[in-house]
């Protein structure tokens, strides 16, 4: 490619407030139009706004965790320009003093790590939401303004990122960051977490950057990486040709999967930002300050990393647990209630994720991580066997009672009279005889076969250890 590309992303993260930046409205999603809205949060005159200091909280929580710089000193300012989903025609936001700024995050890549840096995180109010008719005969658009004044945290990387696959690699890092530090559900379906990119590409080897253009209205991180590719190309298209790349706002069209023009690129001069008159300056005491990183958890790189340390963990299992906080929190129980990490993860990913919807619901599920730990428990034992303690899972999760209740409820034994297990394995011996002479060919794989009819021949009940030691005495 004779061209490489300069991306910076700009996120912006509904924070999961009971109520709105500036009013008492609730920001629960999924109301009927235009019901969580008063004076304040659809501009009328006369109404003053009063900040959430829990939002301003959240962002810093995420500015200390992104290893931001915090001013003692910052302020809001009116961001001037009229949409039909911008009730007051400007919005409260932050200029030239926000919350947290010179920040990075490090993003895992193929060959190692790298460090993307943060220009900024600063705070301010969601528009509303336009809903445009079906009809399209009518052209009618209407406007719900229950979004208007949600928090809405922004974060601006530094123009870092060098490729689609480090953007996506960007977006994914943060999301679960933020949501360790539980200051917003990133649900992007819902609105609550979105992207937009600002890309130009330049010759390579060349340190001058090309004419910069930004990418709106893109809802999954596939999407964004799309969008990058198709600009890339775009972009590289209009250079070879010898034509200049217009500064300009254009969406991502999910359908034709091409961006499409939406506007002339607006400048900081062109929104006539000045000092929000309603609202005070935010002055920060440092006791605050060390209270939020205090809260901080240990976040998802370095909990993988441990877990990969502390457990003997595979890279791959340690980043599925790791993943939702509340899966790693529950594995880390059962490790507490005695079960061998290895059993716990391979239960987890392979038995408990295939009965629940999304891990981040974990806490509602049916088994508890102590509950689960005595299932394993009674592996670990010999009382029963792995084939019945996952028949008495899903017990438990209809039921919700414990495994012993269950156990005792259904009369399980696990058999382990060595004269009854004989007999099985001289049955399976005899009706088995290829995978047999396998073993005693030395294939080892003959031998987990002849263990796994044991158990289907004693429907699961048999002593898996005696069966497998009984097993071996018969076939030397």
């Amino acid at each position: 490619m004779l061209y490489e590309p300069t991306i910076g992303l700009e996120v912006h993260v509904q924070l999961n407030t009971k109520s709105k930046i500036f009013c008492s409205c609730s920001t629960d999603f999924g109301a009927p139009a235009n019901t969580h809205v008063c004076p304040v949060c659809l501009g009328l005159p006369g109404s003053l706004p009063l900040l959430n200091l829990e939002a301003v909280k959240k962002t810093v929580l995420a500015g200390l965790a992104l290893h931001c710089e915090i001013p003692r000193h910052s302020k809001f300012d009116r961001k001037n320009y009229f949409y039909p989903d911008l009730p007051k025609g400007y919005q409260i936001s932050q200029y030239d003093k926000p919350l947290c700024r010179f920040g990075f995050l490090e993003i895992p890549l193929n060959h190692g790590t790298k460090k993307i840096g943060i220009t900024r995180i600063h705070l301010e109010e969601d528009a509303g939401k336009l809903v445009h008719s079906q009809d399209t005969s009518s052209r009618i658009s209407y406007v719900d303004y229950n979004r208007a004044g949600i928090p809405l945290m922004e974060i601006v990387s530094e123009p870092d990122i060098a490729s689609s696959d480090e953007a996506f690699s960007y977006l994914g890092e943060l999301k679960q960051i933020l949501q360790y530090l539980d200051v917003s559900d990133c649900n992007m379906e819902e609105g609550s977490l979105r992207c937009d990119v600002n890309i130009s590409i330049k010759k390579k080897g060349s340190t001058q950057h090309g004419t910069k253009v930004e990418i709106k209205n893109i809802n999954s991180f596939r999407a964004v990486k799309m969008a990058i590719e198709f600009e890339i190309n775009r972009q590289s298209k209009i250079l070879s040709q010898g034509k200049q790349i217009i500064q300009e706002t254009r969406l991502w069209n999910p359908d034709l999967k091409t961006t499409i023009r939406m506007r002339s690129k607006e400048d900081a001069d062109d929104y006539r930002y000045f000092p929000e008159p309603d609202l005070p300056a935010i002055v920060l005491e440092e006791a605050l300050i060390n209270t939020l990183r205090s809260q901080i958890p240990e976040l998802p790189r370095m909990r993988k990393i441990r877990f990969m340390r502390e457990f003997s963990l595979t890279e791959n299992d340690a980043k599925v647990l790791t993943s939702v906080k509340a899966l790693a929190d529950y594995f880390e129980e059962m490790i507490a209630e005695g079960v061998p990490p290895k059993r716990a993860s391979s239960w987890i990913q392979s038995e408990l994720l295939g009965k629940i919807d999304n891990p981040k619901n974990i806490a509602s599920f049916p088994v508890t991580a102590k509950k689960l730990a005595w299932l394993l428990v009674l592996i670990e034992k010999g009382i029963i066997s792995g084939k019945i303690a996952k028949t008495v899972f899903t017990a438990m999760i209809e039921s919700g009672k414990d495994a012993e209740c269950i156990i005792e409820e259904q009369g399980i034994v696990l058999v382990s009279d060595p004269g009854q297990i004989e007999q099985i394995v001289e049955s399976v011996i005899e009706k088995n005889a290829e995978s047999v002479d396998n073993y005693r060919s030395g294939k080892e794989k003959a031998l987990q076969f002849l263990v796994g009819q044991i158990m289907k021949e004693s429907k699961g009940q048999a002593s898996p250890r005696m069966a497998h030691e009984i097993l071996i005495k018969k076939l030397r």
